[in-house]
């Protein structure tokens, strides 16, 4: 009787919400855009559109698919997202020479030098943070192979 009632506690147990990887994967990312909000209000970016701005000054004239595949995002997704963006005036999309099925990305005068502006973000955001550079290095690496284990078991191809 003892172990059914301490089996049946265990069950139970894993289904308290505190016991959730996800529900601390999704309250971490809650607060950690409720920091990133007023420094990308000031460059006029939503937190989607920041990534797309950091995907491009990492290498600018890259396909629509090529900036999906680095954000995860499809791009039904990227595509209002990208029209937003060049509406702004910070990226400029055009039919691929070669291949007109292709659009690429590229970067105006203006999201260029929206990046110097941006440089402000990632410092803030460890302050924010209240951990050493080598904490955060690590939060961030354990994060990337978890997260690369959870696409792995998504996708039944690979």
């Amino acid at each position: 009787m003892k172990t059914r009632t301490a089996s049946k506690n265990a069950a139970a147990s894993q289904l308290l919400l505190d016991q959730q990887l996800c529900f601390a994967l999704y309250s971490a990312n809650l607060a950690m855009h409720k920091v990133y909000r007023p420094l990308l209000k000031a460059l006029e970016l939503t937190y989607p559109q920041y990534l797309v701005m950091l995907v491009l000054w990492e290498q600018e004239d890259q396909t629509v698919s090529a900036i999906g595949e680095r954000l995860y995002l499809d791009s039904a997704t990227l595509t209002p997202l990208l029209k937003r963006l060049e509406a702004a005036g910070l990226v400029t999309r055009t039919r691929a020479a070669e291949d007109e099925r292709q659009v690429l990305v590229g970067l105006t005068a203006t999201g260029r030098q929206l990046r110097h502006k941006a440089q402000q973000v990632p410092p803030a955001v460890l302050c924010a943070a209240d951990c050493s550079l080598g904490e955060l290095k690590s939060i961030k690496q354990e994060l990337e192979t978890l997260r690369d284990k959870l696409v792995r078991a998504g996708d039944p191809e690979e």
